[in-house]
């Protein structure tokens, strides 16, 4: 009998992937390419949008054809800080330019100045000055730079949107999509910022995550969501099953710290630090910090492991036990012996002289203990000065490695620290949104797998 099913586009950067979930929100089958980019107009590297569209229906046809399935609903999870113009017709115009371009000067010279200075325009969009990845400059950037093509847009759509208007033909804006670190959207009114306004560019008003549009393909009917932002869809699953306030320790290349239970407003000291707020599922800002921890750690200890004469991955191998944990825990907060004085450009530590450890084991220890320090200070500025958080949960690649985790343990006594088991995070985020409007209490089975960490 066919199987009743969620049908998830986790669209990231690199990795393409399609993931079928039934109505306990459990994935029955996932598939994943690889799609290499191409170049945009300037010859810098860009999303392949023909592929991209294709792929979606072809890979939709697929399903809906397939005899072992009957898809209910469709929902997408993207990257973020992307968008693509839509002319009068609504057709795509323009490269799907790639956030990793060069912000020029000149684009926003004398803009922030209209507005307060860039330090209060950015506390109220919630947002440090990140260029391109400001998706909201990227329109200011091609009004200033291409006024013949900004002249023909119509509408301008961030990713998610414009890949699930593939399926339900809308235009419409995300509060996900809009509100992480755009620029678009003012964290004190709540609404659009008034620049938009003023530089005469229209975006769609922002509808709910979780809204549904009903569509009919191919003699099927079914329901279309309306896409979601990446690290929100992520977030979704421990906010619907987690039963007391947390912090989300989301960890790979960046570890992206999350806290939906702390409204307070950001500053601009947390801003300095690397804060920002972001609009998470239900609506409601969500303060989140980062640290490039997974870059900095695997850039360390390459030179760590070529020292010692270890081959890659030697890292993976070390797990001293919770005793040698909190030994280098305690010479850890006396002294720093990696990072002294800051994280260099480069990113490695070339000033810690490898020949004071006697084992591969002994500096790597080290240097996790002081590295792990600065994602504690990243941390802290989230908490709040109210904090009401008392769990803290590690996802990602350091939830497997038993320093990072004990490390956190020592660092954070009154929480409970967990490690979980949320395989695919952002698209099940994005099935768990809309579940609820196909199969009737389905996110009601949702349980989330969480391992308690001793220290």
């Amino acid at each position: 009998m066919a199987k009743e099913v969620l049908l998830v586009f986790d669209i990231g950067k690199t990795h393409k992937k399609v993931i079928l979930f039934n109505h306990h929100l459990r994935m029955l089958h996932q598939e994943e390419c690889r799609f290499e980019e191409i170049l945009d107009d300037e010859g810098d590297p860009c999303e392949d949008a023909a592929l991209l569209e294709s792929w979606i229906l072809k890979k939709l046809h697929q399903y809906l054809s397939a005899k072992d399935y009957v898809v209910k609903g469709v929902n997408f999870s993207t990257y973020g800080a992307t968008l693509v113009h839509l002319d009068r017709e609504g057709r795509r115009m323009a490269p799907i330019y790639n956030y990793l371009k060069d912000l020029p000067e000149h684009v926003y010279e004398g803009f922030f100045e209209s507005y307060g200075g860039q330090e209060e325009f950015s506390r109220k969009c919630a947002s440090p000055m990140l260029g391109m990845l400001n998706s909201g400059l990227q329109l200011l950037w091609l009004k200033r730079t291409k006024p013949e093509v900004f002249a023909q847009v119509r509408q301008s759509l961030h990713l998610p949107q414009y890949v699930s208007g593939l399926i339900h033909g809308q235009m419409v804006s995300e509060l996900t999509s809009i509100g992480c670190h755009t620029m678009l959207w003012d964290f004190e009114r709540m609404q659009y910022h008034s620049w938009l306004i003023e530089e005469g560019i229209k975006l769609p008003d922002p509808v709910s995550v979780s809204e549904c549009f009903p569509v009919a393909l191919e003699g099927n009917k079914l329901d279309a969501g309306v896409g979601i932002h990446d690290s929100s869809a992520s977030l979704a699953p421990y906010i619907r099953a987690a039963q007391e306030p947390f912090i989300l320790v989301s960890t790979g290349t960046w570890c992206i710290n999350m806290n939906p239970f702390n409204q307070e407003v950001l500053t601009a000291e947390e801003l300095s630090n690397d804060c920002l707020c972001f609009l998470g599922v239900h609506g409601k800002p969500v303060k989140s910090s980062r640290f490039f921890l997974g870059r900095i750690h695997d850039l360390n200890v390459e030179r760590m492991e070529a020292y010692f004469g270890f081959g890659p991955g030697a890292y993976k191998d070390i797990d001293p036990g919770t005793e040698a944990i909190r030994k280098a825990w305690k010479k850890g907060g006396k002294e720093q012996v990696f990072f002294r004085k800051e994280i260099p450009e480069g990113w490695i530590d070339f000033e810690t002289d490898l020949d004071q450890f006697g084992s591969f084991e002994e500096a790597y220890i080290r240097f996790m203990t002081d590295l792990t320090q600065q994602v504690i200070r990243s941390i802290r500025w989230i908490e709040g000065a109210a904090d009401r958080t008392r769990h803290l949960y590690i996802s990602g690649g350091f939830s497997r490695n038993p320093i990072f985790r004990h490390l956190l343990c020592l660092a954070f006594p009154s929480k409970e620290v967990y490690t979980s088991e949320v395989d695919n995070a952002s698209s099940l985020g994005a099935a768990l949104v809309m579940a609820d409007t196909i199969w009737k209490g389905a996110s009601d089975h949702f349980r989330l797998r969480l391992t308690r960490v001793k220290a």
